[in-house]
């Protein structure tokens, strides 16, 4: 009998965007005219959820959105994410102001919203419907990680965390209990008590020696990726695009490399799959709709040059 594929849970955050495209990132003092503004799904959390859908993954997402924005169901749903453990809720949904620039550099203020509601008991059923062997994927944009991820472990699932936006409290959370981590050379470097001008070596093996057991994944925007899990490291590198806007390049990379590790894919494959998907995604505006379908991938695979592959 053939293995059952294991679901990836989302435990995310769904907010509403209002991206502002401006010459420069605004300066303090400064009044700055737009030449545009678009409001459209996002957070961290949807995004991902979206990217592995895109991507051809098994994933149902635990969220909480407000009801007035019932319509941001419609592009999950569109992409095949499971939203029947989404709740909607009589309180404010996150949302976010985003100032993308000429540089495609971005600012963003971020307010959690609904996505800072969930309670015990919550939790616990969320988790409950899961099975062990099934996976649970975490940002740091809803409350309680903490106890989701001691719930998790505890309940036999496999954690992929992605600590973003970066908080103080994340240095004493258990990430002992995480199977996979995935983190920028900032959060990596604040995790690792050094430099951001560290080099990535340096990173890789402060976290591996802290945490032996934990995948590290550490996006290197430009200059490509590492992975690295007791002792073994693959660093490959990005793909040279010319980028509109980054938003959410590091969600999609994230998405597509956790479908690719649910089907079976091995590293190497799911390396090359992330990046080619983030760096299609840096090409367009927006979160939701710069995320690009598998069938994109996969013909950038076979037009971009091939990249080169360290281990």
């Amino acid at each position: 009998m053939a293995k059952e594929t294991p679901t990836i849970y989302n435990y995310g955050s769904i907010n509403i965007d209002y991206v502002y495209r401006v010459p420069h990132l605004v300066r303090p003092g400064e009044t700055l005219a737009s030449t545009s503004v678009h409001q459209v799904l996002g957070g961290k959390g949807a995004n991902q959820s979206l990217a592995l859908a895109r991507a051809g993954g098994k994933v149902a997402h635990w969220g909480r959105l407000g009801e007035s924005d019932r319509w941001a169901l419609a592009p999950l749903e569109d992409a095949g994410v499971e939203v029947a453990d989404i709740e909607l809720v009589a309180e404010a949904s996150g949302h976010a102001l985003i100032q993308v620039d000429d540089a495609a550099e971005n600012a963003i203020i971020l307010y959690p919203g609904a996505n800072h509601g969930f309670d015990e008991a919550r939790l616990e059923a969320l988790v409950g419907s899961a099975r062990a062997g099934d996976w649970v994927l975490l940002q740091n944009e809803c409350n309680a990680a903490e106890r989701l991820l001691r719930l998790a472990a505890a309940n036999g699932l496999s954690i992929a965390f992605n600590p973003a936006p970066l908080s103080t409290d994340v240095t004493e959370l258990p990430l002992e209990l995480c199977r996979i981590l995935f983190l920028n050379r900032g959060e990596a470097a604040a995790l690792a008590g050094q430099e951001e001008s560290a080099d990535a070596g340096t990173l890789l093996e402060t976290l591996s020696t802290r945490l032996p057991e934990v995948e590290i994944v550490l996006t290197l925007g430009s200059e490509g990726v590492c992975h690295q899990h007791r002792g073994a490291r693959v660093t490959l590198a990005a793909h040279a695009v010319a980028a509109i806007d980054t938003t959410a390049a590091g969600d999609t990379f994230i998405g597509y490399f956790m479908a690719a590790r649910q089907r079976g894919d091995d590293v190497e494959q799911a390396l090359r799959l992330a990046t080619t998907a983030s760096a299609l995604c840096v090409q367009k505006a927006g979160a939701e709709p710069s995320i690009p379908t598998s069938k994109d991938v996969e013909e950038a695979l076979q037009t971009l040059p091939a990249l080169s592959l360290e281990t």
